[in-house]
């Protein structure tokens, strides 16, 4: 185990190289001059040169690549153009929120999912399973801004139960935040619903129908303990991937529920960075993504090497 843990920590390491990368290779390919969206169209060309001087921008771009990864790697990630914030606690405080909206999402999400794909897959072409099956692949196909204004429209206004509104304030602890955090975590989750059920689903027929399960139960062994310990452990393999995966999405990926809900999330920062052509803080939140989705994937590869010796010692 400890020789494949290093070999997954070095791709790791590499995956994150390549990334940083092509992150500020695509950054620089961005249209627009950055100098002159921050000064406006009205500035005259020696105030842009002089700008793209202070910045750096016109230096040559594998010097600036080092200095920037170096920065990086070191905490210092600068200064955002637009806000003249330090990047690192900007970041950082929008991360945190959104790790706590990615974290009630799947706290609601993959224990939902995962009793229902086990439900539909144990009443197959039932009633049930059908059932489960319709009403999922209906919700998944709303889109998100529908989703989330119908239950703003239920929750909010009709029965006054959740704020339609989820600003929080800044520093706001996950207890106190979590009266906001309730619906677009409902939303998110229904995204996620449908997909997560019918992998368990179809996971857990595979299973049923291998022979060690027959002969288990043949064996006498109460069918609880052959769901839990064996076809369980086999068929949730593939839905641990896309768990891990599906995090890395929560994270910086919910632009739209956090634009709907007004949720200070990073998803919402990056789409700032965007349009105000804010190249480091537009590195620094593309580079946190791609950690927690490679953070993500080896926690993912560890789970699916504990229940699988085969992988690890292939």
């Amino acid at each position: 185990m400890g020789r494949y843990l290093l070999r997954r920590v070095g791709f790791l390491l590499l995956t994150l190289l390549i990334s940083s990368a092509l992150i500020f290779v695509i950054c620089r390919l961005l249209p627009g001059d950055v100098a002159r969206v921050i000064l406006g169209r009205e500035a005259s060309d020696v105030a842009v040169a002089a700008l793209r001087e202070e910045l750096g921008l016109n230096r040559p771009l594998p010097a600036q690549y080092l200095d920037w990864l170096g920065g990086f790697v070191t905490g210092d990630w600068g200064t955002s153009f637009s806000t003249q914030q330090p990047i690192r606690s900007l970041v950082a405080e929008r991360l945190g929120n959104s790790l706590m909206l990615a974290g009630l999402t799947m706290l609601i999400a993959v224990p939902l999912a995962v009793g229902l794909g086990v439900l539909a897959g144990l009443r197959e072409d039932r009633p049930a399973d059908a059932a489960i099956s319709v009403s999922s692949l209906a919700v998944v196909g709303l889109p998100e801004f529908v989703t989330g204004l119908l239950l703003i429209e239920l929750f909010a206004f009709q029965l006054r139960w959740l704020p339609a509104n989820s600003s929080i304030a800044p520093g706001a602890g996950f207890f106190e935040a979590l009266p906001q955090l309730v619906l677009p975590a409902i939303t998110a989750t229904l995204v996620l619903l449908a997909y997560l059920i019918r992998l368990t689903r179809a996971g857990v027929i595979e299973e049923l129908k291998q022979g060690y399960v027959r002969t288990a139960a043949l064996k006498g062994l109460p069918w609880r303990t052959v769901l839990l310990r064996h076809v369980l452990r086999n068929a949730l393999l593939p839905t641990i991937t896309v768990v891990a995966i599906s995090l890395g999405w929560l994270i910086s990926g919910l632009i739209v529920v956090e634009n709907v809900f007004n949720y200070p999330g990073l998803g919402r920062l990056l789409t700032f960075a965007i349009d105000r052509r804010d190249l480091p803080l537009l590195q620094a939140i593309s580079m946190i993504t791609v950690f927690v989705f490679a953070i993500s994937n080896l926690a993912a590869d560890l789970l699916y090497a504990a229940l699988n010796p085969r992988i690890r010692l292939g």
